[in-house]
Order: C-alpha cells, then sequence, then structure tokens
C-alpha cells in the first residue's frame, strides 16, 4: 500500500511555485517576440529559406540579454529543461517548459503557432546548411574535416591522395600566398584526388584580405654548413651529406638533409667514387665524396665541416682529364630579424628597409629599431597608449609616440630572451579602430580565379554587414551568386558585429563561420579566448551556420609529428562545430588522421553542447 504524502507549500511543485515561474518565462518570452519583429521588420532581402533562422537568432539574442542562472536552477530543481541547450530552437524550447509549468499548476496550455523553428526542425536546418556549404559528412563521422593545402600540392598527386585517404574532406587554399596558375594545379589535384577515391570534396578559396603585416626585413647572406656526426669524443661517426642538383630542379632528392644547384654537364660527368675540391666560406680546403648519381642528381659527403657561401665553386677533375668547375645555387637565406627585448623601442614606419636598433656612441644618439607594415594607413589612426601586437602575440608593445611617418612602440612583452621579429609576420591593433576595406584591389583581381575553382569563398577580416555585403554583390557580378561565404572571425569588431554579419549572409541560401582563433586571441585576449570561442558557437548554433574550428588544432604534431596533450583535448573540443581545420606541416597526414580518429570517437560522447550517455565498458558497475 502507498504512503500518503501530505502537499508541502514549500515544494516547488506547489502551484504558486509553478505560477511564479510561469510569469518569469512569460516576460522573457515577450521580449523575445518583440527582439524577433524588430528584426524581422529590419531584415531585407533575407533567402526565404533564412527567414526562420533569423527570428531564432532574433529570440537567442534576446533571451541572453538576462542573467538565467538563478531561473535555470529553479527549472532544474523541477526536473525541466534548464534552456541550456536550446539554441535551434529557442522559443519552442521556453513553449516546451510553460506547458509543462502550466499542466505543473493545474493550468490550461495552447502552444502557440509563432515558434519559427521546433525541437526536431532547428537541429534539421543547422544539419541541411552544413551539407550545403561543406557536402555529406563521411560515414561513420559527423564533423568534416578541412585541411590547408601546401603549394607542394601542385605538382604532388601522391601527397593530394593521401590527403583524401586520411579523411579531408575540404580543402583550403589561402590566397595570401602563391599564385593563380598553383591555385588551379592544387585544386585539380585534389578533386582528382577525390574522384579516385569515389569521395566528395569541396575546395575553399581564401582571399587574402586587409592583413597588417610586417614588412621586410634583410636576411644575412646565404650560408650552407655541412656539419658531420660526431661521438662525444669528436670522433666522425657519421659524415655530412648533401645533394648536387642541376640548376633549375624543382624538387629536391630524397635521403639528404639538402640539396643544393650545379651546371647540368658538369653534374652529368660525375660517377660514384669522384672526388669534388673547393674552398669554403674560411678557405679551408674540403673534399666532397660521390657516393650515387642518378638521373635527378647525385649525391655527396663530407667528413670535416664546410661552409658553402653564393662564391664557392665546386672542381671535379679526373685523372688526365682537366678540371671542371662550376657555380653554386640554392643556398638557404636566413631569415632576417629584429631581436627585441623588453623596454626596447621600436619604429613601425609607413615605407622603408628594416633596420636593428643603434646603441648611443660618441657624437650620435640611439637609434630604435623600425620595421615597415604592409598597410601604412594604419599609422594615422594609432594612438598614443594603444596596444600592438606582432606575429601572433608573440611580441606586444604600447604605442608611445608619433612622429612624421611612423609610430614608436614600447615593447612590453617578450620572452626572457627577447624574442626575433621577422619579415611578414601578423600585426594586431586591438584598441584601434581602422577603416579598412572588406577587399583589397588584389582581392578583387583572386576572385576571377575564385569562382572559376572555388566551392566556398573565404572573407577574411570581416567587420561588418557591409563587408558581406560587398562580397555577395562582387559575386553576383562575376556570375556566382550561390557560391557559399565563410566569414572569418578574427578580430574583436568582427566579433562584436557577428550578429549583424550573420543576418547580412542570410540573403544568401548557403554561409558558413570560422573561428579564426590565432589573430582573434591576440584581439581579444587569451585569457578571454575560451570564453569568446564559446559564444560564436552558441549564436551560429541559434543562426542555424556551420562553424569552422580552425587555427593551431593539431599544430605541434602537423610540424613535428608528435602532439601535446593539449592539442588532443582541444581537437575533441573542436567536435562542437561542423568543420574542424588543420594547417599545414611535414606532417599533415599523420594529424588528419589522428583527428578522424579524434572525431569519430568523441561524437559517442557530445552533441554540440548535449552529452551523450554511451554506455560505458571501462568499469565494472558493481564496484565489486
Amino acid at each position: 500500500m502507498l504512503e500518503t504524502i501530505e502537499p508541502n507549500p514549500r515544494s516547488p511543485w506547489n502551484a504558486e511555485a509553478c505560477q511564479s515561474l510561469i510569469a518569469e518565462l512569460r516576460s522573457l518570452r515577450e521580449a523575445m517576440r518583440r527582439n524577433a519583429a524588430a528584426v524581422a521588420s529590419a531584415a531585407d532581402g533575407l533567402d526565404p529559406a533564412q527567414r526562420a533562422s533569423a527570428l531564432n537568432l532574433a529570440h537567442y539574442l534576446a533571451l541572453r540579454r538576462h542573467d538565467l542562472r538563478a531561473l535555470q536552477g529553479r527549472l532544474a530543481g523541477l526536473g525541466l529543461s534548464s534552456l541550456g541547450r536550446a539554441e535551434t530552437h529557442v522559443l519552442a524550447n521556453v513553449d516546451k517548459v510553460l506547458g509543462i509549468l502550466h499542466r505543473l499548476a493545474g493550468l490550461d496550455w495552447t502552444v502557440p503557432d509563432d515558434e519559427p523553428v521546433g525541437a526536431r526542425s532547428g537541429p534539421a536546418r543547422l544539419a541541411a546548411q552544413a551539407q550545403a556549404v561543406f557536402g555529406a559528412p563521411p560515414p561513420q563521422r559527423r564533423v568534416r574535416t578541412m585541411v590547408t593545402l601546401p603549394a607542394q600540392v601542385a605538382a604532388d598527386d601522391t601527397l593530394a591522395a593521401a590527403l583524401v585517404a586520411a579523411g579531408m574532406d575540404v580543402a583550403r587554399i589561402n590566397c595570401a600566398h602563391d599564385d593563380p596558375a598553383t591555385w588551379a594545379a592544387m585544386a585539380g589535384r585534389v578533386r582528382q584526388a577525390a574522384r579516385a577515391a569515389g569521395r566528395e570534396l569541396r575546395v575553399l578559396m581564401d582571399l587574402a584580405g586587409p592583413k597588417l603585416r610586417s614588412g621586410e626585413v634583410p636576411g644575412a647572406p646565404p650560408v650552407l654548413k655541412l656539419r658531420p656526426a660526431r661521438d662525444p669524443y669528436g670522433q666522425v661517426v657519421a659524415p655530412a651529406r648533401l645533394g648536387l642538383q642541376p640548376h633549375d630542379a624543382r624538387r629536391p632528392l630524397a635521403g639528404v638533409p639538402a640539396c643544393i644547384g650545379v651546371d647540368a654537364d658538369w653534374l652529368r660527368g660525375l660517377q660514384p667514387g669522384d672526388r669534388i675540391e673547393l674552398r669554403d666560406a674560411r678557405g679551408a680546403r674540403r673534399e666532397l665524396g660521390v657516393i650515387e648519381r642518378t638521373r635527378a642528381g647525385a649525391r655527396v659527403e663530407c667528413d670535416r665541416s664546410a661552409y658553402l657561401v653564393e662564391s664557392t665553386l665546386l672542381r671535379h677533375h679526373r685523372r688526365g682529364q682537366p678540371a671542371r668547375k662550376t657555380p653554386i645555387s640554392g643556398l638557404p637565406s636566413p631569415a632576417g630579424g629584429l631581436r627585441l627585448q623588453r623596454g626596447d623601442r621600436l619604429r613601425l614606419r609607413a615605407d622603408g628597409p628594416a633596420r636593428a636598433a643603434e646603441p648611443a656612441r660618441p657624437g650620435h644618439r640611439a637609434r630604435a629599431a623600425e620595421v615597415a607594415c604592409t598597410l601604412p594607413e594604419v599609422l594615422s589612426a594609432l594612438r598614443r597608449g594603444e596596444q600592438v601586437w606582432f606575429d601572433d602575440g608573440r611580441i606586444g608593445g604600447i604605442a608611445r609616440r608619433k612622429l612624421k611617418d611612423a609610430v614608436e612602440i614600447e615593447i612590453v612583452h617578450a620572452g626572457p630572451d627577447g624574442a626575433v621579429l621577422r619579415a611578414d609576420k601578423g600585426i594586431n591593433l586591438p584598441d584601434t579602430r581602422l577603416e579598412l576595406p572588406a577587399l583589397t584591389a588584389q582581392d578583387l583581381q583572386d576572385l576571377a580565379s575564385v569562382v572559376q575553382h572555388a566551392d566556398l569563398v573565404g572573407l577574411s577580416f570581416a567587420q561588418s554587414a557591409a563587408d558581406v555585403h560587398t562580397l555577395h554583390d562582387e559575386l553576383r557580378r562575376r556570375g556566382r551568386p550561390e557560391l557559399p561565404v565563410v566569414l572569418k572571425i578574427e578580430t574583436r569588431r568582427g566579433f562584436e558585429a557577428l550578429p549583424k554579419m550573420l543576418l547580412a549572409a542570410m540573403r544568401a541560401p548557403a554561409y558558413a563561420v570560422m573561428i579564426a582563433r590565432g589573430d582573434l586571441a591576440v584581439e581579444c585576449g587569451y585569457e578571454r579566448m575560451a570564453e569568446v570561442q564559446e559564444e560564436i558557437l552558441w549564436a551560429c548554433e541559434a543562426a542555424h551556420a556551420p562553424v569552422v574550428w580552425a587555427t593551431q588544432v593539431l599544430e605541434s604534431m602537423a610540424r613535428t609529428g608528435l602532439p601535446s596533450r593539449a592539442e588532443i583535448t582541444d581537437a575533441a573540443m573542436g567536435g562542437r562545430a561542423e568543420c574542424v581545420m588543420l594547417n599545414k606541416g611535414a606532417h599533415v597526414v599523420e594529424a588528419l588522421r589522428a583527428l578522424d580518429d579524434i572525431l569519430r570517437r568523441m561524437q559517442a560522447h557530445q552533441a554540440k553542447k548535449r552529452p551523450l550517455l554511451r554506455a560505458l565498458r571501462a568499469w565494472d558497475a558493481s564496484l565489486d
């Protein structure tokens, strides 16, 4: 016989408690409805298929203007949805909770007819958008993978096939590097590899955008050091090896750490066992022994250290024959750099060569180091006291003084031993309001290749709805209005303008968002990066916009073949997006295989913000 329990007036199940929650939720619902009405009246030109998504985004933004933590606790206490996983169907989720509360309070409830999406149709819209942009997901993996292609793919069928076989779903071509002919070859080879494997593949071409970078920094003279391996006692245990190829060779020889160019006729005269004489940069006499000769070149070795420079001549002779000489080419040029310490001054100039700092000497004052920037117009916008960051935040400074054609910066952030600023490194001005064009003159030229070869186009440094409209107009003018745009969020202004840019993107049938976490972390602050990327994921889910989780995913593994523990966790977190991007590296194929495995495993445990309770086999439930 069941025990009779007397009603408890303090119980959260009583009608009064339910009615209090109903009143609070009705107030929230009305605010959401008003915001959606305002968005609907202002959002001209929306694609008809995007209207429900725009209303859902408006509902979500209105809901998140309130601190809901206390309300969530009270709802969870009743065993109800706490509204924490309702991004794709915000109003429908609120209405479902309201309906249950009405039943608990003994009140009538009629489901309203103004819900734009439901618990099933909201997630279905997001899945459809992801498929329209990135293609169908591969079997057994819900999240797609994207890889930034190295230029090597343009001439390497084997690498293209390896990337496709390892699970690449989207190939990214960065238009900030290489040229249209190379981009066309890269796109062609990965598409050919995908067709051969019977797989679908999309090509994203990223416009470079108005990227602010450091100017040229002259390097040291080219030099190649040959260094044999020695044991702790200085005895040679393995000679230094070098490849010799014709001056115009395109691919380096395998099996040697470095290659240099020589005259083709001179090279054809070499045979295994021959000796090659040279006098190195120090005037030391050295010999290279030919150990192998192939159609592609020759492999040589040396058992003493040698320094080869541009003026070095190689001398080959065989008994009874005159000596033959050849100049050399293809020596590595050490990248130039300015070493900066905390407290140093650096002048950011409009143009001119970089210069290292010069200490004071009799009759001369000290000179600050100098470097140019690629967008000199930003110097007029930079104000005293504003932050300046270089090279993804490795070097940081504060603008201290404005000069006629430069801004003097005090370095306040660098490693204990300083840091080296090299050419073509990113510069971020998070405090400075920059009015830069959405598309540069170079971007407009590059669009001719994009509309010909791409399935998606990346809008770099997107900062306003007007930027999105500008790209849409250009695509329409070039006959590709249907080309999905990927909004790259990589500045603070871009993050702040995200909702308006989402609405602007909804003028097209399909689009996506990339969280470009490198520049974004510098712009917003590393301490805030975790919070920022979460907020972008939430807003995009409410807009049914698929997201690319990008920058430094498994970066150590792609470069060295060895991942860090933190990278594995970060890659697993990326499974909450619809696509995860790897950057190029010598071990990118291995990194791609690892990413594929991580995403397959994690999709059994997590879907967006929702944990999935797959049966755990690791432990015995009895605890005996």
